[in-house]
């Protein structure tokens, strides 16, 4: 058998962290949950109301187009309309399964086979693996905390070889860091004119702490948007993510949803139609991310000085990426014991910058506060353990 191929695709490591506390939790200990970006908030009422009222419809069973529920689309045209105030067709939304599938159809549509992509780092390790899935490359834009973690047109321009493309997120994971509006435009107006495919993943949109997400969606007329309900909307295991895309991309998108999945689950579809257009939604969320902001300011308030060192506090999303230096240069090793001395479960940096991640830890204030709370009582306590 050892001469059969296998994948040797990297492991996503906040879900082996996952597995390690799912696998403690069975042996009866109590761990507190900063590992996954996932929100404790419920699904916006009308969401699951959506689905109930669905469920004996013979339709809400079956395939839908291959790009999405029309009443899908146009819910979403009308997003972009009252959240941005700027009008996109809803010709030119795909319905996706999830923001990653959206991310594949990204590449493999609008990329060239082997295309190099450029990718900041700290950055979400998905892309990584994806594209070394796909057979492509990638280039790292190195990022720095006394910058605020933020990426410019400037960090583009000092590449090494020019991309064929770039994902670009705002607000990022792990760092939180939003780019400012006039960055995003030089860096949208850069790309196109040399031809480089830009992918703004605008996935944490809407989660923000004073300042303003910009998208990118009108920036230029060669990008592409990708986006979820699985944040902002506290959606995550509905998979439902969508795409702005160029006219000229909507048939080889098409065609790419038809042969690889037929159509995004219908029931999915459904919730997210009923969640965009009922107008108590945008209000249940908004108070989900006043609780973010709450539990933000409990982690900075509340956590040892040796793990806020000088990283910069986050601009959004739900994550404080953490300077673990003091503690030691093995992320991993820390995690570790932080999950089994303390009962929390962070995330290695090293899952995130594979050159400086090892001096890092990524913790999620996407739960309760008083989890928030907890977890600052018990880091405390074993750090006070650990550096005597």
């Amino acid at each position: 058998m050892s001469d059969f191929y296998k994948s040797d695709l990297p492991s996503f490591i906040v879900m082996d962290v996952m597995r390690a506390a799912a696998a403690l939790e069975q042996q009866g200990r109590h761990i507190i949950h900063l590992e996954v970006g996932q929100p404790q908030s419920p699904a916006p009422k009308a969401a699951i109301a959506a689905i109930s009222a669905a469920l004996d419809d013979t339709a809400a069973h079956g395939y839908t187009q291959a790009l999405g529920l029309p009443a899908l689309r146009k819910a979403l045209s009308n997003h972009y309309s009252r959240f941005y105030q700027k009008p996109v067709s809803e010709d030119r939304i795909v319905v996706t399964l999830g923001s990653s599938l959206g991310f594949v159809m990204a590449l493999l549509t609008a990329c060239p086979r082997g295309a190099l992509i450029a990718l900041p780092s700290p950055g979400y390790p998905a892309y990584r693996n994806i594209l070394s899935l796909l057979g492509m490359r990638h280039v790292t834009i190195p990022l720095r905390a006394e910058q605020a973690w933020r990426c410019t047109a400037d960090n583009i321009r000092s590449l090494p070889e020019k991309p064929d493309g770039i994902i670009l997120a705002s607000p990022t994971n792990p760092t939180g860091a939003i780019i400012m509006p006039d960055d995003l435009a030089d860096i949208a107006t850069y790309c196109h004119e040399h031809s480089i495919r830009l992918i703004s993943d605008e996935i944490y949109h809407g989660i923000s702490y004073g300042k303003p997400c910009a998208t990118a969606v009108d920036l230029s007329p060669s990008l592409i948007v990708v986006n979820s309900f699985s944040k902002f909307f506290s959606m995550t295991g509905h998979r439902i993510g969508w795409m702005v895309v160029p006219e000229d991309l909507l048939g080889p998108m098409e065609r790419l949803n038809q042969n690889l999945l037929i159509s995004v689950p219908t029931l999915g579809q459904m919730a997210a139609t009923a969640a965009l257009n009922a107008p108590e939604a945008l209000a249940e969320v908004t108070d989900h991310v006043a609780r973010y902001a709450a539990n933000r300011e409990i982690l900075m308030t509340g956590l040892p000085e040796d793990l806020l060192g000088d990283f910069p506090e986050p601009d959004g999303a739900f994550y404080l990426y953490a300077d673990s230096r003091a503690l030691g240069d093995d992320s991993r090793l820390i995690a570790h014991r932080l999950l089994h001395e303390a009962g929390v479960a962070v995330t290695p940096g090293s899952d995130f910058d594979p050159a400086a991640g090892h001096l890092a830890l990524r913790l999620s204030f996407a739960g309760s506060s008083d989890d928030m709370h907890e977890a600052c009582n018990r880091i405390r306590d074993w750090v006070k353990k650990v550096t005597g």
